[in-house]
């Protein structure tokens, strides 16, 4: 009896299953992030554009009967907040629209837990817009050991009481998403700079390491003037 012949270029079922994980990987990981943004700025309209189409489609149950079905005050209430969110950066490029927010900053300082947390929020906004003084903002810390590297942005820059050295606050973002994290206290001379821009460590960050240039740091530069240690 002859022997069942082998097919060397078939794919196995693992191959298989393995390209197909990879090639949905990426669109599994947009999705996560698309859907939390989109949930997020849909739930922020939604108890008010709800009553509204729900007022509207009771006018005429016929025709507009389609807009309480939830999938449509979802679209309408992403639609509303992105149009606020645009309205709102209109109004802050003019001095009218900042007189306004400086009048909502001024009421919320006055509520003691929300001005804690829209004080801290306003500061770490405001700092990843501008250039920092004396240090990158995008490093790489040592993270969660010696031999890993974790890449973070330095937010304050303060000394140790007694010695004088200089430490720096670093927040580690997650990943894919960077709203969450950890907030590392490390030493200056411990951090590896780096030239990347926020805008390119975000995507660093979202899309787990797959869009990064070809070479990182990630030795700690030598300190200037450090003395060498002495061969024997």
């Amino acid at each position: 009896m002859s022997e069942p012949t082998s097919h060397p270029h078939k794919p196995s079922l693992q191959k298989l299953f393995l390209t197909g994980l990879l090639t949905l990987l990426p669109l599994w990981l947009t999705w996560v992030v698309v859907k939390f943004v989109f949930v997020l700025l849909s739930d922020l309209s939604r108890p008010l554009m709800q009553p509204a189409l729900q007022n509207l489609a009771a006018t005429d149950p016929r025709t507009l009967g389609w807009l309480v079905q939830p999938w449509v005050q979802t679209a309408f209430g992403l639609l509303a907040t992105v149009a606020l969110i645009l309205l709102s950066g209109m109004m802050a490029r003019r001095v009218f629209g900042q007189r306004i927010l400086g009048w909502f900053e001024s009421l919320v300082r006055r509520i003691p837990f929300a001005s804690t947390i829209y004080g801290s929020a306003r500061q770490l906004l405001d700092i990843l817009q501008t250039k920092p003084d004396g240090t990158q903002r995008v490093v790489l810390i040592d993270f969660p050991h010696t031999e890993m590297k974790t890449l973070g942005f330095v937010t304050k820059v303060m000394r140790e009481q007694g010695t004088g050295r200089e430490l720096a606050a670093v927040y580690v973002p997650t990943t894919p998403n960077p709203t969450s994290g950890y907030l590392e206290i490390v030493p200056v001379e411990k951090i590896t700079p780096t030239d990347w821009t926020v805008d390119q460590a975000m995507s660093f960050i979202i899309s787990g390491g797959a869009v990064s240039p070809d070479s990182i740091p990630f030795s700690v530069p030598a300190q200037a003037g450090a003395v060498e240690p002495s061969k024997p």
